[in-house]
């Protein structure tokens, strides 16, 4: 018996279990379904049960926060797996950006080196190693498909539904979920109870490669290993890091404010990632610690 089969014979209770929304006594009916699509392991996973109409949803939103801020690896994998792929199966993934409200778009790189900015979206790390405040999920992916939605009809009376790919083994991350007035949150690979692995082998079932982390090449909640691993194999994106704090804690120092740090070493990037005695790591899958469940799925 294969992993959707035994997880649909689970699931298979009275109406009331198979339709949370009725359960919950939250609105039956939906404007739109849309998927927040990431690019990584469980919203591709989520793509290919789509194609297979494992699961009801056709319109997948891949929230780009900038060419110059994603990693590129995500970005080859959308654009040159996942929307292929989708558009032979019928399903449609759209690449959204942050606009302003003059129309004009902005990346999440482009807000941070903004000469006027006193506040850091990003979730920086303390002297004590403690995650600052972040705004860069809110802003660059919630608010992005939340305004999606709102441009296809979705209102507090008639919500969209939208799909995130946490897998069993992260349960945790949906616990914490932010809902917006104007959509629903829904959690397929909960609701079938797959995990993680069941999610990469349904991917190379579908004889399409397992996409890399998604996640900001830049993000202070990747872990030691995987700063170690872009320092050894992608030095250029390990040097935009480097400048990205370097101009952060010039920024800061002139507001007179302490300096801040990528890493939770409470010392700049390439002092806590020294270049000798690098280890031959493979890129880890971060430490858990982004729990919105929007960014690395």
């Amino acid at each position: 018996m294969s992993i959707l089969q035994r997880a649909h014979g689970a699931h298979s209770a009275d109406s009331a279990d198979s339709d949370p929304q009725a359960a919950s006594g939250q609105p039956s009916h939906t404007a739109v379904k849309v998927v927040s699509f990431g690019g990584g392991v469980q919203s591709t996973a989520l793509l290919v049960l789509a194609a297979r109409r494992e699961i009801d949803f056709r319109t997948f939103l891949f929230a780009n926060v900038g060419d110059d801020s994603e990693h590129p690896a995500t970005l080859a994998y959308v654009r040159e797996i996942a929307i292929p792929y989708a558009a032979r199966a019928g399903l449609e993934v759209q690449e959204l950006r942050r606009r302003r409200r003059d129309g004009t778009t902005e990346t999440l790189m482009q807000r941070m080196n903004r000469p006027a900015t006193r506040s850091i979206p990003i979730p920086v790390r303390m002297a004590n190693g403690a995650p600052g405040r972040r705004n860069c999920t809110t802003d660059f992916k919630i608010k992005v498909i939340g305004r999606w939605l709102r441009e296809h009809g979705a209102t507090a009376e008639h919500p969209g539904a939208v799909g995130i790919g946490i897998s069993l083994d992260e349960i945790h991350r949906a616990n914490r979920r932010r809902r917006e007035p104007h959509e629903l949150i829904e959690y397929p690979l909960l609701d079938l109870g797959l995990r993680r692995s069941d999610c990469e082998h349904i991917i190379m079932e579908a004889g399409l490669p397992v996409p890399p982390k998604s996640s900001c090449f830049f993000c202070p909640f990747r872990t030691v290993d995987a700063w170690r691993h872009q320092r050894r194999h992608e030095p250029e994106l390990f040097a935009l890091s480097v400048q990205l704090e370097e101009t952060i804690n010039e920024r800061r120092a002139a507001l007179g404010r302490d300096s801040v740090y990528l890493t939770r070493y409470g010392r700049p990037l390439a002092q806590a990632i020294p270049e000798d005695g690098l280890a031959d790591s493979t890129v880890d899958e971060g430490d858990g610690s982004c729990d919105s469940g929007w960014c690395m799925t």
